[in-house]
């Protein structure tokens, strides 16, 4: 099993009721266990500004899955949720990100661990900091090696 640790974030809707349920269905997944989750943190938005506040949070994962098929399962739920991607940085009802994936270091098409902007963003680290400051010390690391 490995280790991973997500982000979620939503500011459209009802924030901390999609968070909520993004949440239930990733523990609903057969391979993936949920073992840590944040407290909920209310922060502006960043790179778009003109939308509202977002909810965000992080959580720790168990999983049998590789990195590539958890990206796929994490889609498939925001997009099961009714996730539409219109703009980067813009409202959305639901937005997980892999932050980190056990110690990985990866670079493909698809996915870049640790998050490549993840040491950028207080919404990101606060969060992670409460459940798992050893990451965020290896994501801060990490990240800013690899910018």
């Amino acid at each position: 099993m490995a280790t991973a640790w997500l982000s979620l974030g939503a500011n459209i809707g009802d924030p901390r009721a999609q968070l909520a349920q993004a949440v239930q269905a990733i523990a609903d997944h057969p391979a993936i266990t949920v073992t840590a989750q944040s407290s909920v943190l209310t922060t502006a938005p960043w790179g778009k500004t003109d939308q509202p506040d977002f909810a965000n949070m992080a959580i720790t994962v168990e999983t049998s899955l590789e990195p590539i098929d958890l990206l796929d399962v994490l889609l498939g739920i925001e997009l099961a949720m009714g996730r539409v991607r219109k703009e980067v940085w813009g409202p959305r009802l639901i937005d997980i990100d892999i932050i980190a994936y056990d110690r990985l270091v990866l670079k493909s098409p698809r996915l870049t661990l640790p998050h490549p902007h993840a040491h950028e963003r207080d919404f990101v680290t606060v969060p992670l900091a409460e459940i798992a400051p050893d990451t965020v010390a290896w994501v801060m690391a990490t990240g800013q090696n690899l910018a």
